[in-house]
């Protein structure tokens, strides 16, 4: 499963990187907003950014990628989608359902999900990509004492680049809700079986889209190939760099770049 993640970019410098229009306006939106320490900043040093993140959970407002045609499309000739870089609640809302609830369908196994009353409309058109520095996962232990317990790992990219990974979302009007307000986009992670290293961990793990994939995938107009679905190659799992971290992690509402630094 991907119950909690790690993302370091906005809005702005996301849609630079991928060349996408960033459709993102404001602050993000959570529950557990991040506490971000400022002490220790050299003069001249940037605050870290509103959308930087090191504990993602889910109801928060995260970061996501689509490829969708402009509202207008189709009255003037054929239109070619766009990529889009739009902000979207983590735990996917049906659109048919009454109300919003707790978030549980923040994840979406990839081999049932097309399956899935909740997911499998989105599976057609509605697939994204979710940008994340890494992901943390926590495996069971037992410790000196003999107790059971769960220890914290995060697995980001050896080389530092970035992840993204396949997602589908949805949109939800509430039913007592004024024609005139905006509906809610949300989104859900889809989790594959765990590769190489990364079982020795947990027995899920996010589905990795890899960058040649990216416009098959958000296609709005056509089904995503099957192969995309299936879990990630191992190539991709061993350019996965895993490593214990604080429990620090366990706490929503701790955050900061220590989270992600390796427990000696």
């Amino acid at each position: 499963m991907c119950g909690r993640y790690a993302v370091t970019t906005d809005p702005a410098r996301l849609a630079t990187e991928i060349d996408a229009i960033n459709e993102v306006t404001g602050l993000p939106r959570s529950e557990t907003p991040p506490q971000q320490p400022l002490d220790g900043l050299a003069t001249g040093d940037q605050p870290p950014s509103r959308w930087e993140n090191y504990n993602v959970a889910p109801t928060s407002t995260v970061l996501t990628v689509v490829d969708r045609h402009a509202p207008d499309s189709g009255a003037t000739g054929p239109d070619v989608p766009a990529r889009r870089i739009r902000a979207m609640r983590w735990g996917l809302v049906p659109p048919w359902a009454k109300e919003i609830g707790k978030g549980a369908l923040f994840n979406a196994r990839a081999e049932t999900a097309a399956t899935k009353a909740s997911f499998r409309a989105s599976v057609k058109s509605k697939r994204c990509l979710v940008p994340m520095d890494g992901w943390y996962e926590w495996r069971t232990a037992t410790g000196d004492d003999g107790k059971v317990k769960k220890v914290p790992y995060f697995m980001s990219p050896a080389d530092h680049t970035r992840l993204f990974m396949g997602g589908l979302w949805s949109v939800w009007h509430p039913t007592d809700a004024d024609p005139s307000d905006p509906p809610l986009l949300s989104c859900a992670i889809l989790t594959a079986d765990a590769v190489g290293p990364l079982r020795e961990i947990h027995d899920r793990m996010p589905l990795i889209m890899p960058v040649q994939w990216w416009s098959a995938w958000l296609d709005p107009d056509a089904p995503a190939p099957a192969d995309m679905l299936a879990p990630p190659s191992p190539a991709l799992a061993d350019a996965i760099e895993i490593r214990e971290v604080s429990p620090l992690v366990n706490r929503v509402a701790n955050n900061g770049p220590h989270l992600v630094d390796a427990v000696s």
